[in-house]
């Protein structure tokens, strides 16, 4: 018969006979969680030596040790309670503080808060976590409002008679702000009060800045006004001159005309108190033309020093080169008047030819005369260009555009004088 199962047997009686006398460690009981030991010899020897036992705690506690341990010195390995848990101590914001539901225990929501003036910067609110960690760094009061300041109320001011300025007044105004009330100097962007304000709309503005460099500003504006007649204009082939700034009460305008034409109504002309012009208006009139004179060398003695000549001839009104300058020309009336050009129209052959300078008509015998002074041909196209001493200037054989004639014009000697006279004067065409 084998032996050895009954010897194990044995062996296993006795080594449990013998625990039955040892003493084991005191039995775990946790308050506010739970425990699960695993022990050498199985649950009946639950608290012996080596047994080891996880500690788990409810919510809102944490373990001392999440394990434990049976040790030879019959004690367990550490503390094993299950303690609340706790965040550290929350610092106070400066400017500013905070109010908590359960002081820095676990789940204790606190709310922040800053003084008036000043605005909270972060999180609004914090939460103890299960870690004992705040959800939340504690946040910053700081000073963003902007100071206010409100500017003054300036109504429009009248130039004094004569002047073209007017002086204006106000009182500097105050800033004020929602924090801590410390402000910096008031900034006017402008002309100071008490100055003399040119006629026009002035946008002005005050700055001023608190502490905390947060800016504050207002707008207003000065509006100076200035009595005026209603503005005189220079007349066609004419030139005015104006004192002060040429409409204010006061103010006298001068007329003059040039290039022949003669001057209609007043030469001088004054804003007067009530905002009218004193005299009448002044018009530069067509020079008038005497077309009724014998000789062609009388009718150009007429033009001489006053305007320049542009003569087109052709042997019929139908002419293609005729009709196309006569209709680029009449599309630039402003440009000849200005470059002072009186055109003669010769068209036809003698006797039946027309002579005519604007409406004024020209007779055959006399415009024949002008064909042989200036040595145009009857029965071909062409246009002679005669400046203001009667010299031939230019002749054309074809037709050209008015740019090209008033290129040319414009490199006399005379005309450059005369440009530089009608830019001052502001004197020009639109096309």
């Amino acid at each position: 018969m084998d032996m050895w199962p009954l010897l194990l047997l044995f062996v296993q009686l006795c080594f449990c006979s013998g625990y039955e006398g040892t003493p084991w460690c005191a039995p775990i009981k946790i308050k506010h969680g739970d425990v699960s030991c695993r022990t050498p010899r199985g649950e009946h020897y639950r608290n012996v030596m080596g047994t080891r036992c996880k500690i788990r705690c409810k919510q809102g506690y944490e373990a001392q040790s999440s394990e434990v341990v049976c040790m030879a010195s019959k004690h367990w390995s550490s503390n094993y309670a299950c303690r609340e848990i706790r965040c550290p101590k929350l610092d106070m914001p400066i400017n500013g503080g905070y109010k908590c539901s359960d002081g820095s225990y676990f789940n204790s929501r606190c709310e922040f808060f800053c003084s008036p003036g000043f605005t909270l910067k972060g999180q609004k609110t914090a939460t103890c976590r299960y870690n004992a960690v705040w959800s939340a760094g504690v946040p910053s009061c700081v000073d963003i409002d902007p100071p206010k300041i409100k500017c003054p109320n300036v109504k429009d001011k009248w130039a004094e008679p004569g002047k073209l300025t007017a002086r204006v007044t106000w009182d500097t105004p105050e800033g004020v702000d929602t924090a801590d009330g410390i402000l910096t100097d008031v900034i006017l962007k402008g002309k100071p009060s008490k100055s003399n304000f040119p006629e026009g709309l002035h946008k002005m503005s005050y700055t001023v800045f608190d502490r905390a460099g947060n800016k504050g500003s207002c707008r207003f504006t000065v509006r100076v006004r200035v009595r005026r007649c209603s503005p005189l204009f220079p007349p066609d082939n004419g030139y005015m001159k104006c004192d002060s700034d040429k409409d204010n009460y006061g103010a006298t305008c001068e007329f003059t005309c040039t290039g022949g034409s003669e001057l209609r109504g007043s030469a001088a002309r004054v804003c007067q108190y009530g905002l009218t012009w004193s005299g009448s208006d002044t018009t530069c009139a067509p020079m008038s033309i005497n077309v009724g004179v014998r000789t062609a060398a009388a009718l150009l003695d007429q033009f001489y020093e006053k305007r320049r000549l542009l003569v087109i001839s052709a042997p019929t009104a139908a002419n293609h080169n005729y009709r196309f300058q006569m209709t680029n020309l009449q599309q630039a009336q402003c440009g000849l008047d200005l470059r002072h050009v009186t055109v003669i129209e010769l068209v036809g052959t003698y006797p039946a030819q027309v002579g005519r300078i604007r409406h004024n008509l020209l007779s055959p015998g006399l415009a024949l005369q002008l064909r042989l002074l200036l040595q145009i041909p009857q029965r071909s196209f062409q246009m002679v260009l005669v400046d203001k001493q009667g010299i031939d200037k230019q002749r054309y054989p074809f037709p050209i555009t008015a740019a090209e004639l008033f290129t040319t014009i414009d490199t006399f000697p005379l005309r450059k004088d005369e440009m530089l006279v009608q830019q001052e004067a502001g004197q020009t065409c639109q096309s």
